[in-house]
């Protein structure tokens, strides 16, 4: 017990800093993933020049590893683009460009699952496209996919263990620093587990 409270509850302030970073890494890569979802999944639906970009996009998002893309967005773009220039936004970046893809098969999905027949009910009471999409089929996309939002969003928060090998000081890089300073890492990865498992959970 003496381990625990001197490993784990007097650094507490260390762990909570870091997983107060953790929280605003998952929920700005969250939202921006939300927005490049829908943006990608429109663009393969509805805007055919753009059809091959953005399965391109899709695809290669969902394929490379996310620590691939925390290397590549913060080390190659602002060499070639100039941004982004701090490691959080480099962090939050890649989270959301890789579940983006993901949410964007996920938002394809259920929009194809919505009956045809709800939509040539809108048209033929002579409900423009964009209200009968506003009205008829958003509601019904979200309530297919929320359970797959939702797994994106667990997924977003494991992947954040590995912004600290950017230098992002969340949860992980505070365990981290820990463990490199008392050399005990099992009381230590274990409450940072236990951090993890209680708020995937809630």
């Amino acid at each position: 017990m003496g381990n625990w409270e001197r490993l784990v509850w007097n650094q507490r302030e260390a762990l909570l800093a870091g997983f107060q970073v953790t929280l605003e890494v998952c929920a700005v890569a969250f939202a921006c993933a939300i927005v490049g979802g829908w943006v990608l999944c429109l663009a393969r639906l509805h805007v055919r020049p753009l059809r091959p970009i953005a399965i391109l996009l899709i695809e290669f998002f969902r394929a490379t590893p996310i620590l691939v893309q925390l290397l590549w967005v913060n080390y190659v773009w602002p060499e070639l683009f100039g941004w982004p220039n701090t490691f959080f936004s480099a962090a939050c970046v890649a989270l959301a460009l890789q579940s983006s893809g993901y949410l964007a098969e996920t938002f394809r999905g259920a929009i194809e699952a919505v009956p045809k027949g709800h939509l040539e009910a809108a048209s033929s009471l002579g409900m423009p496209a964009w209200r009968a999409f506003v009205r008829i089929v958003l509601p019904q996309v979200f309530l297919d996919a929320a359970p797959s939002i939702g797994n994106q969003f667990t997924v977003i928060v494991k992947s954040s263990a590995l912004v600290s090998v950017i230098a992002v000081q969340d949860l992980m890089f505070q365990s981290q620093k820990l463990v490199n300073k008392w050399y005990e890492p099992i009381e230590i990865l274990t409450a940072t587990a236990g951090i993890y498992i209680v708020f995937i959970f809630l």
